[in-house]
């Protein structure tokens, strides 16, 4: 005895909420008996239903590589998120970069995405990608050396909300570095700062300021000019007035004849 359309629904419903993970068609069929089995056919018309019942939700039934899932949708994900106390991992371009080469150009060896970037893979990049299950070894190129290829898994799919590889976004959709970077909070190695932005489109301020900071350091030059001038001026003023003090010393002084004259001139015997 086959069971209703809507209790089909409400099972099908019931499993998805509390699976925690995606569930495909198949996984879906083996919750019921066989005398009770619905097809296939009305399987997906369950969860059709179910997908249209959710448009005036804050959940959404999405179908992604492994299967279908409730989720809650991209409008609330700012509420959503405050039920987690740490932030989400934060990923650098390096190893987004690495992660688009082997989605985009699978199956590729780590030389290949060397080749590309023109800088070499780390191994914590390639060591990441593997513990997440983002990418996984798919075979050997037959080379000298037999190096790894690399290629995407179901749940790179299931992390990045697709159902399959045509789903990504192509080159031309694909949007400007610059505003890819604001997102990530990424900088760029030796990103022009708003300060040196604005001296390259304007140039004659630049230069004006140039102009401005060399006749600036003219005129501390020309005051520190003055500075030591007056300071030797100062000093030699100090000189010459010790050389008069000197001057009327000697003026004091007797003559060298009378000087003689004293030196010459017996001691009175006091006794």
């Amino acid at each position: 005895m086959s069971l209703s359309p809507e209790k089909t629904k409400n099972i099908i419903e019931a499993a998805l909420m509390a699976a925690g993970q995606p569930l495909s068609i198949d996984r879906l069929l083996t919750l019921f008996l066989d005398e009770q089995q619905p097809s296939r056919d009305e399987i997906r018309g369950a969860i059709k239903l179910l997908a249209e019942q959710c448009d005036n939700r804050g959940v959404e039934l999405k179908e992604v590589s492994s299967g279908f899932r409730y989720q809650a949708k991209q409008d609330y994900a700012q509420w959503v998120g405050r039920l987690w106390e740490e932030k989400p991992p934060r990923y650098s371009r390096a190893l987004l970069e690495t992660l688009s080469l082997i989605a985009y150009r699978q199956p590729i060896t780590r030389g290949e995405i060397e080749d590309v970037r023109g800088v070499s893979v780390s191994t914590n990049i390639m060591k990441t990608l593997l513990e997440r299950d983002w990418v996984k070894v798919v075979g050997h190129r037959d080379v000298p050396g037999k190096p790894a290829m690399y290629a995407t898994t179901r749940q790179f799919l299931d992390y990045f909300n697709l159902k399959n590889l045509s789903e990504l976004p192509t080159l031309a959709e694909i949007r400007d570095i610059d505003s890819i970077n604001a997102e990530l909070d990424l900088v760029e190695p030796g990103t022009e700062t708003d300060a040196d932005a604005s001296a390259a489109s304007n140039p004659s301020e630049a230069d004006e300021g140039n102009t401005e900071t060399a006749e600036g350091v003219d005129l501390a030059a020309n005051d520190a000019a003055e500075e030591m001038s007056a300071t030797e001026a100062s000093e030699l003023d100090s000189d010459s007035g010790m050389g008069s003090e000197l001057e009327t010393e000697l003026e004091d002084l007797p003559p060298v004849e009378e000087a003689t004259e004293l030196k010459a001139a017996p001691v009175a015997d006091t006794a």
